[in-house]
């Protein structure tokens, strides 16, 4: 039975959904501060939705377009986290990122640091596809 597409994934179907072994995406999280997926007891990984937009950018960008770990880095500090994702989708990817949730990363300094940001996206992208889900509950009613 295949799974939904806003279902949460472990880390061997991650890494088959994307094409990369396992202790690659073990790497990447030492490599990647925004990525990180959530972890339950026993510290066994569960990738959400937005998760494997993230780690299909990185894997876009560090494999199909060149960049070196360093590069994606710089990426990300100099044009936030919807560039990595949106190099992941592609280029019809910037629509389908609008339409659901804003990553987007703002570009001048804030008080919040960069890391509690990107733990907010991520924060408002689970609750976004909880009400996605409540929403379609409700409709069948």
């Amino acid at each position: 039975m295949a799974k939904g597409p806003n279902a949460f994934r472990t880390i061997s179907e991650a890494a088959e959904e994307l094409g990369v072994p396992q202790h690659v995406l073990r790497f990447w999280e030492t490599k990647f501060s925004f990525i990180r997926p959530m972890k339950r007891a026993g510290g066994r990984r569960f990738y959400r939705p937005q998760d494997i937009a993230v780690l299909n950018g990185v894997r876009t960008l560090l494999h199909s377009e060149g960049l070196t770990i360093k590069g994606v880095q710089k990426l990300h500090r100099d044009q936030g986290l919807a560039h990595v994702i949106a190099a992941g989708l592609g280029s019809n990817g910037s629509a389908t990122l609008d339409a659901d949730f804003d990553y987007e990363t703002p570009r001048e300094e804030s008080a919040i640091g960069e890391r509690k940001r990107d733990r907010l996206a991520f924060a408002l992208a689970d609750l976004t596809a909880i009400k996605s889900r409540l929403d379609g509950l409700l409709a069948r009613g």
